[in-house]
């Protein structure tokens, strides 16, 4: 074992905290007292304790507080929180003693932050209750999520330590929640560090690869963007600009985005690299300096029409603004160039901490305080289940914005795909509710039509109109969803109270009493979730009340005994999950895993080799899926309690189902290349093969049994070989099957 140098250690530490310091801004000499002191505090709190890397885990609040300093642009106050984060749930120091020690605000912050724990693995509505628990937050204090966001983020940094499983669903949870989260709260720079450390951790193969192929090109990138800035930088100091020019590549989950949605391989990915110009300005010059300087990059270059965003004139809701254009080279390739002031950019680097410094300048509320205003609105929602929650602020929190008018001219912003409906709730929750039709740009539409940008709507409402179930099929924007169902459920207790009445007298006909025992029966015999669900169907004529009297009737009251009423509706569930110990049970692919039935799952597909996982379906056993199956995200930051560790079997081989795509010029003979390399080279036996020209271009889908990953590697490495092939990829076919 490994002798500790606790001297060198103890200079560390107090070189982690220095550099802290200096990333503080703003310092006066009783904020770096207090910081001292929070330092102090949490080394104490945390002596005894080391990190799974085998560090002193007082390097991890440390790291946390300057995230927030330096990344984030955040005060005193949230420093001195970022070090005693873990120390009220971890540690001896009370929420009493925080309060004693730094005050009031600091107990708060800090009591938010005990709430949300890091790794979420009770089951999928504790593990949505969590996070529902944090952005209430929001509404108190959003440096609680501002904090949380730079915990996780160095947690991230930090993933390599951890089990491979663990590794996977934390990282699976940070794509999904943490990432979006930090784009709307305008942290660009951290959203997609984020994203790429879960890429690394969910696609380690792919972003390798990424990688690598990035730094082979990256000195001829450097010529390139050297030679394309020149002429920009000489007519901008020419005419007197104070200014800097950057270049931005683009992470490497971005670009694995763009070569899934456009169909390309590395090398065909035009945008690797965004040239940024930021010009120091005045805020009243800055939206004319920011088109004069527009204008001077297309003089040398040509712009794209279609590629011209504008978020100078109408920013997004997070507060971002900046003027985007993409202009072709001289070497014949697009480049995008972002132009911005010095204060577009720190919002756009320092999201909020930089948006509500400038806030106060502008005097004005922004589109941002008004998204926190819907966030609150959905919480205020008490039927909403957390897992609602969590998908309908999911859904709401990053979706494209579109900018529509009102019949006076005034401009509102609303997802991408909004329609009627949406822009109805957007106005006011009556005028939804009583919306019956549109007229956009004066021609009447219905309450099922999408809006599109620069769209001018006039809302037409009706009395006796009333939100129905249909409309939730409508409706794309959290806000009206929520308020639709807030109706419906209204609407629904109406009615229920009606159906509950029917039911009184029905069972005094039958002379039986009216209890909740008997209820609870007659919502097990009739299959209904709850009371309310009979009464409501009960109501509308959907239960046949003389049934009833097949219910056994002993002494006035409905049997409990009766055959088939008190059988688990999820025997699966009863059967599988107390044989399993997820600590150490590990399925062996091949081999009988407790008389529990598993197989491969249809969606991805899995042969031997590739990185595997199990779920535990509601009611087919076990599926085993790939690690980058399409699914497994979903699975895994949503549902990771019902995940099983699993392992191929080393086995005699056995052929496995796996599918190829492949993509190229359409020559003549190519097929027939292509079957004899599979049956000729690699006996390997051929379930299907489909091919498709258009224009020159061919597409073929072939489905093969292969024995392991390495195998179907040798095949498709032999198809890339082929004159005309241009791609070749695996492929899964996803809407095969859906999660159980």
């Amino acid at each position: 074992m490994t002798e500790i140098d606790l001297e060198k250690e103890r200079i560390e530490i107090l070189n982690a905290f220095k550099g802290l310091l200096r990333a503080t801004k703003d310092r006066t000499r009783e904020n770096t007292k207090l910081i001292r002191k929070a330092f102090d505090v949490a080394v104490d709190a945390h002596k005894d304790v080391r990190r799974k890397s085998g560090e002193p885990y007082i390097y991890h609040p440390i790291a946390v507080a300057r995230i927030c300093a330096e990344e984030i642009g955040l005060g005193t106050t949230s420093v001195v929180c970022a070090l005693l984060h873990d120390t009220v749930e971890d540690t001896h120091i009370t929420l009493q003693d925080i309060e004693d020690l730094f005050g009031e605000k600091p107990r708060r912050i800090i009591d938010g932050l005990t709430k949300i724990p890091e790794v979420f693995d009770e089951n999928a509505s504790i593990q949505a209750e969590n996070f529902r628990k944090m952005i209430l937050t929001i509404s108190d204090d959003i440096r609680v999520v501002l904090i949380k966001l730079a915990d996780r983020l160095h947690n991230m940094r930090t993933l390599g330590s951890m089990a491979p499983e663990k590794r996977l669903k934390i990282a699976s949870e940070t794509k999904f929640l943490y990432a979006p989260l930090a784009h709307r709260l305008g942290l660009y720079s951290i959203k997609s560090e984020l994203e790429d450390l879960a890429f690394k951790h969910t696609e380690p193969e792919v972003y390798q690869q990424i990688e690598n192929n990035l730094k082979s090109t990256q000195d001829v990138r450097n010529r390139f963007i050297r030679r394309f800035v020149h002429p920009i930088r000489e007519a901008l100091l020419h005419e007197g600009y104070i200014f800097d020019i950057k270049a931005r590549t683009k992470s490497i989950s971005s670009i694995w985005r763009k070569m899934q949605t456009k169909g390309v391989p590395f090398e065909e990915v035009y945008d690797l690299f965004a040239i940024r110009v930021i010009v120091d300005t005045p805020v009243e010059l800055e939206k004319p300096d920011c088109w004069r300087i527009y204008s001077l990059v297309t003089d040398f270059y040509q712009p794209s029409p279609d590629r011209l965003r504008d978020w100078i004139s109408t920013p997004r809701a997070n507060g971002y603004e900046s003027l985007h254009t993409t202009v072709m080279s001289p070497q014949g390739k697009w480049v995008e160039v972002q132009i911005r002031s010095k204060r577009m950019d720190e919002i756009a680097e320092k999201g909020l901490a930089a948006h509500y410094k400038y806030k106060e300048e502008k005097g004005e509320d922004s589109k941002f305080d008004r998204w926190l205003v819907e966030i609150r609105e959905l919480m205020e929602n008490p039927d909403l289940s957390a897992m609602d929650f969590v998908n309908e602020f999911k859904m709401n929190l990053f979706s494209e914005e579109i900018y529509v008018f009102t019949p006076k001219g005034d401009l509102r912003v609303l997802p991408h795909d909004a329609t009627i409906l949406d822009f109805a709730y957007d106005i006011h929750t009556e005028i939804g509710s009583k919306c019956i039709g549109a007229k956009v740009n004066n021609k009447l539409v219905p309450l099922s039509y999408q809006l599109h940008n620069g769209d001018q709507v006039e809302i037409i409402t009706s009395a006796k109109q009333k939100p129905v179930d249909e409309w939730l099929k409508f409706v794309t924007s959290a806000r009206a969803k929520q308020k639709i169902k807030t109706a419906l459920f209204e609407e629904k207790k109406i009615i229920s109270f009606d159906g509950k009445e029917i039911l009184q007298r029905k069972l005094r006909q039958f002379n039986i009493k009216y209890t909740p025992e008997n209820i609870a029966v007659l919502e097990k015999y009739f299959a209904y979730a709850s009371a309310q669900d009979l009464y409501f169907r009960v109501a509308k004529g959907k239960v046949d009340l003389a049934k009833i009297r097949e219910i056994e009737n002993h002494n006035g009251n409905l049997s409990l005994e009766k055959k088939g009423s008190n059988v688990p509706k999820d025997k699966h569930e009863l059967d599988v999950y107390p044989k399993i110990n997820k600590q150490e049970d590990v399925l062996i692919i091949g081999e009988d895993f407790k008389n529990i039935q598993y197989r491969l799952a249809k969606c991805c597909n899995p042969i031997p080799g590739d990185e595997v996982f199990g779920f535990i379906t509601i009611n087919e056993g076990i599926k085993i899926h790939r690690n980058n199956c399409a699914n497994a995200e979903h699975l895994m930051s949503k549902m990771a309690y019902r995940l099983v560790k699993t392992k191929w079997k080393k086995q005699e081989l056995t052929a496995h189902l796996a599918s190829i795509r492949l993509i190229g010029i359409d020559n003549v003979g190519i097929v027939n290349k292509i079957t004899e390399i599979i049956s000729n080279q690699h006996n390997v036996d051929m379930k299907s093969i489909f091919f498709e020209a258009n224009d020159g271009i061919f597409e073929g889908r072939i489905k093969v049994l292969v024995y392991d990953k390495e195998h179907l590697e040798q095949l498709t490495n032999n198809f890339e070989l082929i004159e005309g092939v241009k791609r070749v990829e695996r492929w899964d076919s996803q809407d095969e099957e859906a999660i159980q």
